[in-house]
């Protein structure tokens, strides 16, 4: 018995089957532009993994606010086309099998407690820093997709007078910050590699991220209190991002003097598999 996944992109759909633990048949088609195309492309696909494997299901990783009960990927992405109507009842008529569709970093957070970097953990914050910041919450092993599915939008949160995380904690928005003030063109990753040579300005905007995002987990530790935070999305890849965030972790435990407890962080394990890899839990817990 197979379970056959798809995690749903902005320009790529990743496809996959979970079979004995692992996922296997991977390939990735561009993301069609309309409704009738992407129906067309899963469909197709799934027939024709159905002829090569015993399908029992399909589990699904997609942007947005997915209201499971509901069957409806509410919110807004870059693929609007899937928002605000029943569609998953739409796709299990199209493929002739169950369906359970999550939120993707709700996935990622799943795939890492269930066999990544907080495996056998209950409670974890998982943060994906990307273009803005989003994550997920995990509570006794569970996702916590809140009252109105805003659990792990953290990115809203605000980290100063006037700016979200979203707006003062990425690398990409870092890069806007630099080039303006320094009427530069520089990537993100470029002002991480500056900042090694031993360019002030440099260091100091990524002292600023660091000090962001360690300020963003140190009010999480003492208000959701998880077992640890995995970081990912593309940043994490960067070695310079953990000791980064470390050490501002430990200049703000030591201007808090009554805070005791630390927050553990930790890169995550799995990074293009982990949606896939969390569609499949999230479909066994569903079904």
């Amino acid at each position: 018995m197979a379970l056959g996944l798809i995690d749903i992109g902005g320009t790529t759909i990743k496809l996959g089957i979970w079979q004995e633990q692992q996922i296997i048949a991977k390939s990735s088609q561009p993301t069609p532009d309309n409704l009738a195309d992407f129906y067309m492309l899963l469909t197709q696909w799934v027939q024709q993994m159905r002829q090569q494997f015993d399908l029992t299901g399909i589990g699904i990783s997609s942007p947005g606010a997915v209201d499971q009960p509901a069957g409806i990927i509410r919110g807004a992405s870059a693929i609007s086309y899937i928002h605000n109507f029943k569609i998953v009842p739409e796709l299990e008529q199209r493929f002739g099998l169950p369906v359970a569709i999550e939120n993707d970093a709700n996935c990622a957070a799943l795939a890492e407690v269930t066999a990544g970097i907080a495996q056998g953990l209950q409670d974890v914050v998982f943060l994906v820093i990307g273009t803005g910041v989003g994550g997920a919450i995990i509570i006794n092993g569970q996702v916590r997709h809140g009252q109105h599915l805003l659990g792990g939008e953290f990115g809203y949160m605000l980290t100063a007078d006037t700016a979200t995380v979203s707006e003062a904690g990425t690398a990409v928005k870092m890069a806007q910050y630099y080039n303006q003030s320094h009427h530069t063109t520089l990537t993100g990753q470029e002002i991480f590699d500056l900042a090694g040579t031993g360019d002030k300005d440099a260091q100091q905007a990524l002292k600023q991220l660091y000090h962001v995002l360690a300020k963003t987990i140190f009010n999480l530790q003492y208000s959701i209190d998880p077992q640890c935070f995995v970081i990912g999305g593309g940043i994490s890849a960067n070695p310079a991002l953990l000791p980064g965030i470390e050490k501002a972790v430990d200049q703000i435990m030591n201007q808090v003097s009554i805070a005791t407890v630390r927050p553990d962080v930790r890169l995550c394990q799995f990074r293009a598999e982990a949606n896939l890899r969390g569609a499949a839990v999230n479909y066994w817990q569903q079904r």
